[in-house]
Parts: structure tokens; C-alpha cells; sequence
């Protein structure tokens, strides 16, 4: 009980922060949105309330579960790395570990989110973040945690393998912090509901156009599975960029309305299954 007790000050400040990250998250897209809505609706949209509750879940849960598994990866790639790996990575400065830890980290995130949509059971965890019929900024973190757990691990696994980001050191690695806070904020980006179109770029670096095809429902799916680099759906096959916006969001499959059955569910048969019984 002790220890529970003064966990309550860090816990409480972790809400705070939380709550001014979504108060300036809120003002910088709710306008952007009115103003170059991709599909114009109201700001008290059905499900907000649930939306809101997962971005709290997703920040606060996620963290607990990865900390073990990502100690263990830390530690035992100690042992198989040659030093040297860590020496060359620890020489580069922050911006060629941030850019290298970008392509390696978005590398190992495709193939991750790939398998996602081709294993039925990853599929279950998954389908929680593509079940959203209207897709915004807010609809980021709208998913189930172990799936954002996994997502993350995919990511950081290669920063660990090449040294770009040591766990083990016992300062703060910044080339690390750059790589998840870009990691965050790109993501709210690219499902924010705007009309935006970039040109060439949108083959560089992907746009909410890229990411809101990646959550069609009936047209098109299983494509732009990268969080930022659209060339590796250009390399694999996997591209698609029409002028035009998806006219359906959502997933085919049976999947619960309310949040704790979402939570749950993945954990238990196959929905379908369950109703055919």
C-alpha cells in the first residue's frame, strides 16, 4: 500500500501532462479540421467519450507492459552486439541517429503492421484501431494496448539492435526521445481529417491522404501499412494514393460497439465463432 502511495504524485503528474497534451492537440486540429475537413462532421462526434478514455489508456498502459520485454531485449542484445555497433552508433551525432533510427525503426514497423493485418489473431488486437468509421486526429491512440505495445516494440527493436538507442546507458537518450516524440505526433497528424494534398511529397513522407486509405473499409485495403515513409509501400507493393479520399472507413468484421467488450474480446474466440456457437 505504501508503494502504491508514492506512486500517486508521478501518476498524477503523468495525468497532468496528459491533459495539456490533448488541451494543445485539441486546439491545434479541432480548427484545422473545420476549416479543411476531408469529410466535414461535428466536433461531438459519436464515440468521442471512448475516444477520449483510449487516449489516456494508450498513454499510461502501453509504457507498463513494453518496460519488461523491452529490459529483457536491452539486455540480452548487450550480449550479442559487438561493442563496436554501439562505439560507430554512439559517434554519429543526434540527427544521423534520429534519421537512421526513422528508416530502420518505420522498416521493422511495416513489416510488424503487415503482419497485423495477415495473422488473424494480431487481426483481433488490431481491428480495434480500424473499427473507426470516422477517421481524425484523436482516432491515433484508439486501439487496444497491447496492440500499441506491440506496434512500439516493432519500432525499437532495430534502435536497440544497432545501438541507436541504449537502455542501458544511465543518461537520458535523446536520439531515442526524438524518435518516439516524432513518432507520436506524426501519428495524430496522419489521421487527422484534413483535405491536404502535397504533391511529390506525399512520396517522401506520409499525409493524412496516405495513412486514411491505409483505413478503408471496402475499397482498396490492406495497403500504406508505413507510419512515415511511404517508399517502403512504393518497394514492397503496397502503395496506393488516389486523388481522391476513401469513401468508407471502418473494418468487415464483427467487432463489439462498446469499449470494454473491445478491450476483452481479442483475448477470447473469434467473435463469429462465439455467435455461430
Amino acid at each position: 500500500m505504501a508503494a502504491v502511495l508514492q506512486q500517486l504524485p508521478a501518476f498524477g503528474m503523468s495525468l497532468f501532462r496528459l491533459c495539456v497534451w490533448l488541451v494543445l492537440l485539441a486546439a491545434i486540429f479541432t480548427p484545422l479540421e473545420r476549416l479543411f475537413a476531408g469529410r466535414p462532421r461535428p466536433v461531438l462526434r459519436a464515440r468521442l467519450g471512448s475516444d477520449l478514455v483510449y487516449y489516456f489508456l494508450n498513454n499510461l498502459l502501453p509504457p507498463l507492459i513494453l518496460a519488461p520485454p523491452l529490459a529483457a531485449i536491452g539486455w540480452l542484445l548487450h550480449f550479442i552486439v559487438p561493442h563496436s555497433v554501439y562505439a560507430l552508433s554512439g559517434s554519429l551525432p543526434v540527427w544521423a541517429r534520429v534519421g537512421l533510427g526513422l528508416v530502420l525503426g518505420d522498416l521493422a514497423y511495416y513489416w510488424g503492421h503487415r503482419a497485423m493485418h495477415r495473422i488473424p489473431l494480431l487481426w483481433r488486437f488490431h481491428a480495434v484501431h480500424h473499427a473507426a468509421e470516422d477517421v481524425d486526429w484523436l482516432v491515433s491512440t484508439r486501439a487496444h494496448p497491447l496492440d500499441i505495445a506491440l506496434s512500439h516494440l516493432c519500432g525499437l527493436i532495430p534502435l536497440y539492435a544497432f545501438g541507436l538507442a541504449q537502455p542501458l546507458s544511465r543518461s537520458t537518450d535523446v536520439a531515442a526521445l526524438l524518435f518516439v516524440v516524432i513518432g507520436t505526433a506524426w501519428g495524430f497528424f496522419i489521421h487527422a481529417n484534413l483535405n491536404w494534398r502535397f504533391g511529390w511529397l506525399e512520396r517522401l513522407v506520409s499525409t493524412p491522404a496516405f495513412h486514411h486509405w491505409h483505413h478503408t473499409r471496402a475499397d482498396h485495403v490492406d495497403r500504406n501499412f508505413a507510419s512515415l515513409l511511404p517508399g517502403l509501400d512504393l518497394a514492397f507493393g503496397t502503395y496506393y494514393l488516389p486523388r481522391r479520399l476513401p469513401a468508407e472507413y471502418g473494418v468487415r468484421d464483427p467487432i463489439a460497439s462498446d469499449m470494454a467488450s473491445q478491450l476483452i474480446e481479442p483475448f477470447g474466440p473469434p467473435r463469429a465463432a462465439r455467435q455461430a456457437g
